[in-house]
This record gives structure tokens, sequence and C-alpha cells, in this order.
């Protein structure tokens, strides 16, 4: 078995425990301009969420707050102002320190986010997670969390 397939297999077992903590609104914001999509999620403070796996690379900026990643078998420490690169096949575990705001830019000609997640968003099957929370979740949702564990 590959790293990848076991660092994949954690992050599904993280985020399947973490739907058994109370969800937080984590709003997101989206723009277009032409040949350009750019999306803003803000996360409070104290949540923890896994995210999506893209499947390109692109340019990300977190302008407020500080985050805590886990990224491969690594742990990331991110303080705004930061600007990275998501890689393809990259899937996250954040722990939000402070509140934080952190945008993705993606080039693309798509005028939803919709039609934008089909381009650039690997689809994942979480088989620990039920057909229902599946739907309700759709993924990248926060959780709040006292599972601060080694991420701070």
């Amino acid at each position: 078995m590959s790293n990848d397939t076991i660092i994949g297999e954690k992050i599904d077992q993280v985020e399947a425990m973490l739907v058994q903590y109370p969800e937080v609104e984590c709003p997101l914001t989206h723009s277009f301009v032409p040949g350009f999509y750019v999306r803003t999620i803000f996360m409070p403070a104290g949540t923890m969420m896994t995210s999506k796996i893209h499947k390109t690379q692109h340019p990300y900026h977190v302008s407020k707050g500080k985050v805590n990643v886990i990224i491969g078998d690594g742990i990331e420490h991110i303080e705004a102002p930061y600007w990275g690169m998501t890689e393809p096949n990259t899937r996250r575990i954040l722990y939000i320190v402070e509140d934080c705001e952190w945008t993705t830019f993606h080039a693309t000609d798509k005028t939803t986010p919709e039609e934008v997640e089909d381009d650039i968003i690997e689809k994942h099957d979480n088989p620990l997670l039920s057909d229902e929370i599946k739907r309700k979740n759709h993924l990248n949702i926060c959780h709040s969390s006292q599972l601060q564990l080694v991420l701070e």
C-alpha cells in the first residue's frame, strides 16, 4: 500500500470522527471575472475540517488568522498573511487556531461554483461515512472540536 493511500485512509478516519461534533458555519464567498474564479472560506477558531481534493495546481492566500495544516505526513503552521500553492491530488486536515480566511484562485471559463467544482475537484467517496452524511455534508464541512491533538 502506498504512503498516499495510507494518508488518504487516515484523513477518511478523521473526517468520520469529525461528523460526531457539531457543525459550524464556514461561509463561502464566490467571485468570478472572465477566465477566473476566486473562492474564500471563513473558518472560525476552534474548528477542524478536511479539504477537498483538487485536480489542478493553484495558488491560495491566507489573509487572516492562524491555521495548523496536516498535509502528507507533516504539519504546517500557517499565519496570515501567507501565500501558498496547492499541488494536484492534495488533501489536508485543518485545525483553525485563530479565525481564518483562506482564498483559492482558479483559472476557468465556468460561471457557477458547481460547474467549477466539477472541473477542479476530484470526486472522493469516504467509505466510513453513511450515505445520509455524504448527502448532507458534501464534505468540506467545519466542525467544532475539542480535538486539538498535536495541532497546536
